[in-house]
């Protein structure tokens, strides 16, 4: 064992050990964050506006906080920029990290000295909590790949501004940056696909042990260096062990990644957002991700059925059930107050608390009241892929109201990286699965309201195409799976096959 893998084991076991603290005493962790984070913040302009100094318990923040999107927050967020000094949190951020959906305009949201340590914070815990369960040290003596946005930062007012990853990048403890790529120059190139290419020349001839990013552009690299090299890269790289991934789920792609590695290596998934670092996967054998409670946030959750409601009921990590879709709810030491980042989440555990991404509040299709949603999308085809075997590289869902004949219906838009032998089979089993997870659309399909759903297959990169297009193309971006409106599908028509 070398000297890294014997250092990475003890840190392993100091780390662990002092995390079980908060780890088995989350409600009293989140609790105490509460009071602390109000505290702090009592006399910034949102504190003032808010009487903060009367919050005592759960019950005074709800009733003093109301619930806010990034709109509601953006009159305070323009006092910043303006450059006024403790308006959401003590003074002024040192970021604002720069974010932007597949159709909706910039965001600026604050990173302050007190929130970065624990962007760095739990993603380390998470490799070293994967090294003490799996015993696997070797991943400390490779090469790191982490494919990410560029770290070039510009200026919002006076406050340094960029993506999440290009920030974080400038924070990378020093014991990786040895071990780390790509290079900071290849890091820099602005337009991804060169950036990719420039990656793969990189790293085509180094020993990488772990491999972190996005599923769908990690794909890209994967395909370029296959392409390149002419090997899988399970034998391109025989010590690459580890995939780190997030943002999306890897269930779609997994069968696509095996090919192209040629073998099974861990996956470790994240949950990091630009509002903060929610959750990171704990354990290889349990499902889920552990809930970072003691990471300068404190969690609220919305019951997703009741999210619309003019008053939603607001509860506090005490107040979760498991099996129930939650809309969660930020508040944190960059000065974020019932702030809502449109993810939905369900709890698998409660001892300890563990968490799995559902999908976006706003990314549904429900035009007939039937609010499909992510997991549902994901698990139905799942399930048919156990029947008709295929690889899919990337997916989007949405109505069609006005059909030029016969029902309306739902149109899956894939791109299929190998179709099934029988696409129609494939249709009508996955028709079936949607109907067995979620029976609102079961009693539409039954009642005559809608007709079995419509795959229309796209072109060879075409979901690149769009993204590209959108000037969406790598990164932290992503395909919405799922949307209520043709917007998003009309743009992915044009790539039909």
């Amino acid at each position: 064992m070398s000297i890294k893998s014997f250092l990475s084991v003890f840190l392993a076991r100091h780390v662990v050990r002092k995390n079980l603290v908060w780890k088995n005493n989350a409600v009293l962790c989140q609790q105490k964050m509460m009071r602390k984070l109000v505290m702090r913040a009592k006399n910034t302009d949102f504190g003032l506006d808010h009487s903060f100094s009367k919050i005592k318990t759960y019950n005074d923040f709800k009733k003093n906080i109301p619930l806010r999107d990034y709109e509601g927050l953006k009159p305070y967020i323009n006092k910043i920029i303006a450059g006024k000094s403790g308006v959401l949190w003590p003074n002024k951020p040192i970021y604002f990290c720069k974010t932007s959906g597949t159709t909706s305009g910039s965001k600026f949201i604050p990173i302050t000295k007190e929130s970065m340590p624990f962007h760095l914070k739990a993603a380390k815990d998470a490799i070293l909590t994967y090294i003490l369960e799996s015993k696997n040290t070797n991943i400390v003596n490779g090469k790191m790949i982490f494919l990410q946005g560029s770290p070039v930062l510009k200026r919002t007012g006076n406050i340094l501004t960029g993506r999440l990853s290009g920030i974080v990048a400038h924070h990378i403890p020093f014991y990786l940056k040895k071990n780390r790529l790509p290079s900071y120059k290849t890091n820099c190139i602005d337009d991804w696909e060169s950036k990719v290419d420039a990656i793969v020349e990189e790293t085509i001839n180094k020993k990488m042990s772990v491999i972190s990013g996005i599923p769908p552009w990690v794909q890209m690299y994967f395909e370029k260096l296959q392409k390149k090299s002419g090997k899988l890269i399970g034998d391109l790289f025989p010590d690459f062990d580890l995939f780190i991934f997030g943002g999306v789920n890897y269930e779609p792609y997994k069968n696509t990644f095996e090919k192209l590695i040629g073998r099974k290596v861990d996956g470790l998934e994240l949950y990091p957002a630009s509002e903060g670092f929610i959750a990171y996967q704990d354990s290889q054998k349990e499902k889920g991700m552990l809930l970072c409670v003691n990471h300068g946030v404190f969690y609220e959750f919305i019951d997703v059925n009741d999210f619309f409601d003019k008053s939603p009921k607001r509860v506090d990590l005490s107040g979760v059930k498991t099996g129930v879709n939650y809309v969660i709810i930020l508040n944190t030491n960059a000065g974020l107050w019932g702030y809502c980042i449109g993810d939905t989440v369900r709890f698998v555990s409660k001892d300890p608390y563990r968490i799995i991404v559902t999908g976006r509040i706003k990314h549904f299709t429900s035009a007939f009241g039937e609010h499909v949603i992510a997991e549902e999308v994901e698990r139905s085809l799942k399930e048919t892929l156990l029947i008709y075997p295929a690889e899919i590289k990337e997916l989007h869902v949405a109505p069609q109201v006005n059909p030029e004949k016969g029902l309306p219906y739902h149109e899956w838009f894939i791109e299929f990286e190998k179709k099934p032998d029988d696409l129609e089979g494939f249709k009508n089993s996955l028709d079936v699965c949607l109907q067995n997870n979620n029976s609102y659309y079961r009693d539409l399909v039954s009642g005559g309201v809608l007709r079995e759903l419509k795959i229309t297959c796209v072109g060879k990169n075409g979901f690149i195409k769009f993204m590209k297009e959108a000037g969406k193309l790598g990164g932290q971006n992503k395909v919405p799976r799922l949307a209520n409106d043709r917007e998003i599908a009309e743009k992915i028509n044009l790539y039909r096959e």
